[in-house]
């Protein structure tokens, strides 16, 4: 998992048939301690409703993305899986 923000929308007009209706999101992975760009942009299938510049929590790896859709195999690797209101380093509370 990794800590984003989103910094696009991705239109596609012929996709899976698991994909349709699901928004697919450009997200800039962060560094968690400063919230300052770390990486090269991914796109990320959207599960919670993330918008534009939201800091989201994104997961990169296929079998979350079944547990998730509840298909055996989705041509899914990476998801946005929550919208980060806050990081606190150092606390576990």
């Amino acid at each position: 998992m990794f800590v984003g923000r989103v910094t696009g929308v991705v239109v596609s007009t012929i996709k899976h048939p698991v994909l349709v209706g699901r928004k697919e999101l450009l997200v800039e992975p962060l560094d968690p301690r400063t919230l300052t760009p770390s990486g090269a942009a991914i796109i990320a299938l959207d599960f919670v409703g993330a918008g534009l510049g939201e800091t989201v929590l994104v997961v990169d790896e296929g079998n979350a993305a079944a547990l998730v859709t509840g298909l055996s195999n989705p041509p899914i690797r990476t998801m946005i899986l929550g919208v980060i209101d806050e990081v606190r380093m150092g606390t576990a509370d």
